[in-house]
């Protein structure tokens, strides 16, 4: 399949968009850290702190795709579980960290029971799913009651410049540059149409309001590229 028919929209279809990961997994991380200049590092150090992992707790990380977002965690001492749709990322992940529990699992669908997880987090991976307040739905059930939720997703610029400098650099820069460096070049087409399309903050935070996450709250990150987004159960 083509991920040229992989299309940024409302229509973003399941199985489409894992085989898309699963082309991609060998090389994820290493073209996410170039592609934004490392400084995606940064925010998974700042998105870890607001999960705020302790020793003992069950943390689910949905979308984990490799682990690379789940080891801080799993480092903090709480059991962490990486949950992917993806078998090439969670293959890649069970190769590189095999010290992780990886669980094959759809997150509109979790595999999972009720009132299970302290914390549940997803990280660039709601923008990838259909049905965005079906799974954030789907993270609250699995989710103690008190627990907590942290999304960190790319989001819409709050400072002009930043804003027209990412509004070229999203569907010109990403596309070239996957060309050059990724063997699924039109993925990162798709990736820069999914993030152009996703809602802005307070749109997503109100997307919690309506599934009963309590407390929702957000910080930006480098001038509203990336929003992460806290609430609870």
């Amino acid at each position: 399949m083509s991920t040229h028919n992989v299309r940024a929209g409302l229509d973003k279809q399941a199985n489409q968009v894992q085989q898309m990961f699963d082309n991609l997994a060998p090389k994820y991380d290493l073209l996410n850290t170039l592609m934004t200049g490392g400084i995606v590092n940064y925010w998974r150090k700042i998105t870890t702190e607001a999960i705020a992992p302790k020793p003992g707790e069950r943390i689910l990380d949905l979308a984990a795709g490799t682990g690379t977002s789940s080891m801080p965690l799993a480092k903090a001492g709480a059991k962490v579980t990486a949950c992917d749709m993806s078998h090439g990322m969670l293959a890649e992940g069970r190769k590189r960290y095999p010290e992780l529990d990886f669980v094959y699992g759809d997150a509109m669908d979790l595999p999972f029971e009720d009132n299970t997880f302290d914390a549940v987090t997803i990280s660039y991976g709601l923008r990838n799913i259909s049905d965005t307040e079906k799974a954030l739905s789907e993270l609250r059930r699995v989710t103690k009651p008190g627990g907590r939720i942290v999304v960190a997703e790319f989001s819409t610029p709050t400072f002009a410049p930043i804003k027209v400098a990412y509004q070229q650099f999203l569907p010109r820069v990403i596309p070239a540059l996957g060309y050059l460096v990724s063997p699924n070049p039109s993925a990162y087409a798709y990736l820069a149409e999914s993030i152009a399309a996703w809602p802005g903050q307070k749109e997503l935070g109100r997307k919690f309001v309506n599934v009963d996450w309590n407390k929702v709250e957000y910080r930006n990150l480098t001038g509203g590229i990336v929003a992460v987004h806290r609430a609870w159960k």
